[in-house]
């Protein structure tokens, strides 16, 4: 969520990243505004009864040391903790109003991002590697995986219903290995601290992160009384990591590195390409998060950028690095490069 006081100093700059963004900025920030001034004559409103009635006892005690009649001071204290405490209902009710608007603002670009509508208007940045050629036909993983016996899709739809997979044998043993190959790697070389998260994450968390309210239908939340929900990335518990504290500058940047399972229900992913693993609603991802001032924040994104690029190299695969447009970067990035590998059964480039 932008910060309040920046949103209420910084309004031209608000409404400039919001239009960069192809969003009309005129209802929200109004609103935000009108409910900003309600908040503030409210609570001067609600500090000054407050004040009022904390010197109301010294008034009692003086009328009767006085011998005077005490019934209207006690009937205008009852009258005016009456007014407080609907006042404190007051200000509770436009405090979440004004939160709620601004947690559907999405976070501002930084000047480097170019501004577009879609990934057509995305900026290729770099390249790496030689696609390979081949005398065949390259097989795409989904029919190249069952024919091998080490992806079936078929009894995962009957366990759990369509995008899921079922990883066996060499496919299970591949998948464990890469995964431990990237938390090596970013341990041992690239200085990040392995953490186990929680799978399951409270609203809070996922406030924190941008995925409340917004991407709730993306979500999967746990049943019953539980304020949890699956993880959708190793992200969330990471980013979560220190919520709540005040950290040492001195020890920035921190960096942590996590495995989990992902779980996504991929509710906007109506008509895009669902097939084999891809956009499935559990998948496995090995997370590179980093804590550092606002002044080293793109340089940092720029080395966890090419900590991630490390990984396909090392493995030996062609990929390009893309610069998302304005219209096509996440809801709470402020700048965010694809690293997209070759695959020779598509001809293209794909996010990875």
């Amino acid at each position: 969520m932008l910060d309040p006081a920046f949103v209420r100093e910084h309004v031209e700059e608000v409404r400039t990243g919001l239009r960069r963004r192809g969003l009309d900025p005129n209802k929200s920030l109004e609103e935000i505004a009108t409910l900003e001034t309600i908040r503030r004559r409210t609570i001067q409103d609600y500090e000054g009864l407050k004040r009022l009635q904390n010197t109301a006892g010294d008034e009692l005690a003086q009328a009767k040391r006085k011998g005077l009649e005490i019934t209207s001071i006690q009937e205008t204290n009852r009258a005016r903790a009456a007014q407080i405490k609907q006042l404190g209902v007051q200000l509770d009710s436009v405090e979440h109003q004004r939160s709620q608007a601004l947690l559907v603002l999405p976070n501002l670009p930084h000047p480097t991002v170019p501004d577009g509508a879609s990934s057509k208007d995305n900026v290729e940045v770099r390249r790496h590697g030689e696609p390979r050629t081949f005398d065949f036909v390259p097989q795409p993983h989904w029919e190249l995986g069952p024919a091998l016996g080490i992806i079936d899709f078929e009894r995962a739809a009957r366990m759990a219903g369509a995008r899921f997979a079922v990883l066996s044998g060499p496919g299970a043993r591949l998948a464990r290995a890469l995964i431990n190959f990237m938390l090596d790697l970013h341990t041992r070389e690239h200085g990040y601290r392995e953490i186990e998260p929680p799978l399951m994450v409270n609203s809070a968390s996922l406030m924190g992160t941008g995925n409340l309210p917004k991407f709730e239908a993306d979500l999967f939340k746990i049943g019953g009384e539980w304020d949890l929900y699956l993880v959708p990335t190793a992200e969330v518990p990471l980013t979560n990591l220190h919520r709540g504290e005040i950290l040492d500058g001195r020890d920035l940047p921190l960096r942590y590195t996590a495995y989990t399972p992902c779980f996504r229900s991929e509710a906007g992913a109506a008509g895009q390409d669902t097939r084999g693993l891809i956009r499935q609603h559990q998948f496995d991802k090995v997370e590179l998060v980093k804590f550092t001032t606002p002044e080293q924040s793109h340089e940092e994104l720029e080395g966890l950028t090419r900590n991630a690029e490390t990984v396909l190299e090392r493995l030996g695969l062609p990929y390009r690095r893309v610069l998302l447009c304005t219209g096509d970067m996440g809801f709470a990035s402020a700048k965010t490069y694809d690293v997209e590998v070759w695959l020779p059964s598509q001809q293209t480039y794909r996010e990875i």
